[in-house]
């Protein structure tokens, strides 16, 4: 794991708080896109390492960087048929589930811009993201 955090922090061992404050940087690769070059980077080499835990009232769920790879990649390509592409912006409007962290995931594969957004909004809200986001 240390050589994907390599990929991206400057260093990774610290002799104290305030060397850790003074020289820790984030290194942003050019074309940087989460979704692939950190979510589908694990998959590659932790396939089965849990990626997030699901629970809620009635059930739970575990998935795997495998998973997350597997379930965003099959959303980017619905949303790739309905048309979204880079830049476009899109409003996301999910129930509080696990499938909108694999949207999410997928908006960023196509290089949209995700609004997120709750099914409890009130119609102002809604206006004001859809102005402010420029949809």
């Amino acid at each position: 794991m240390s050589s994907l955090l390599e990929k991206f922090v400057s260093q990774v061992d610290f002799e104290s708080y305030h060397d850790f404050k003074d020289n820790f940087r984030i290194k942003i690769p050019e074309n940087f896109n989460f979704a692939y070059d950190v979510v589908d980077e694990y998959a590659r080499l932790y396939p089965e390492k849990v990626a997030m835990v699901w629970c809620n009232d009635d059930t739970g769920r575990t998935f795997t960087f495998k998973d997350m790879k597997e379930y965003s990649d099959r959303a980017a390509n619905f949303f790739a048929q309905q048309g979204i592409k880079k830049g476009d912006r899109v409003m996301l409007t999910l129930k509080s589930r696990y499938e909108f962290w694999f949207c999410i995931l997928a908006l960023h594969k196509l290089g949209a811009i995700t609004i997120p957004a709750t099914h409890m909004l009130k119609t102002k809200d809604i206006v004001y993201r859809i102005e402010n986001a420029g949809i």
